[in-house]
């Protein structure tokens, strides 16, 4: 081969795996949306209230492509606490309604849960700026409409649920906040999962919980789980370390990302709660 040739063809060589990994990175930030948010409309998957108590509502919202927020309120007789959860990146409210006449019960307080933009029956497109939008809209409705006392109000975050219940109680008053299986950042997250891509610099959705949480002044319950393999439970640990005091940490032995909440999970936040009210 001439040593013209055998320039261009080793220029080639080099180059071509440098524009496979460009186009691969150009690819996951074109995807990052549908990656971080798996939403279901009520088309696709929906079941009906599984509690009678439960009461379908309308939370009117100030949202691109949203105007309202189609969310579940089961009222607690003669409870004046509620606890507002903010949803993980799949599914919808739906899914989640078995287990809320549980949490009333158990708890002792109202319970609202309501679906992001693009989520079950409410119009629009997730992104992080929107599902924020939501849980305000949501918090709003509850004292507006329901004349909840904000110093009453749980917020209760589930996985990315977590990442926007971390920057609500940021904001807001509140009695307290819950973090379940939640991660110190999304891009962390991320960069676990793909290893050899820049995730930290690459992402735009970024719920950035650990420079969050500091600024969260009320009491704070932390849940990770010991096997869970989306967020790892180091992820947990961290959050605890940097949340301000008072603060319980709950560790999930042998619990998945998606794994039910043990038995005692409730009966030790209602004792948490009860410590701090």
């Amino acid at each position: 081969m001439k040593p013209r040739r055998r320039r261009k063809w080793l220029r080639r060589l080099f180059l071509l795996p440098l524009l496979a990994y460009g186009l691969i990175m150009l690819g996951m930030v074109a995807l990052e949306n549908k990656l971080v948010y798996q939403p279901r409309t009520a088309e696709e998957s929906w079941e009906e209230p599984p509690d009678a108590r439960i009461q379908e509502v309308w939370i009117p919202a100030s949202i691109d492509g949203c105007d309202r927020l189609h969310a579940w309120w089961l009222p607690k007789e003669g409870s004046s606490n509620a606890l507002m959860i903010c949803h993980g990146n799949g599914g919808n409210i739906s899914s989640r309604g078995p287990s809320l006449g549980r949490f009333a019960d158990e708890l002792n307080c109202g319970i609202l849960i309501f679906d992001y933009p693009g989520y079950g029956k409410t119009s629009g497109s997730p992104s992080e700026s929107n599902c924020y939008e939501s849980a305000r809209a949501a918090y709003r409705w509850l004292i507006d409409e329901k004349k909840v006392d904000p110093t009453r109000i749980v917020i209760y975050g589930e996985s990315l649920g977590g990442g926007v219940a971390v920057q609500l109680a940021s904001e807001v008053d509140h009695r307290a906040l819950v973090l379940m299986k939640t991660f110190t950042s999304l891009p962390a997250v991320g960069q676990k999962q793909y290893p050899w891509l820049p995730v930290k610099w690459l992402m735009c959705n970024r719920y950035d919980n650990l420079s969050k949480l500091p600024s969260c002044k009320r009491p704070v319950l932390i849940a990770g789980a010991s096997m869970d393999e989306m967020v790892p439970f180091a992820h947990s640990e961290e959050l605890f370390r940097i949340a301000n005091e008072p603060k319980h940490f709950r560790a999930l032995v042998g619990s998945e990302h998606n794994s039910s909440l043990p038995a005692d999970f409730l009966p030790e936040l209602r004792t948490f709660l009860k410590a701090h009210p």
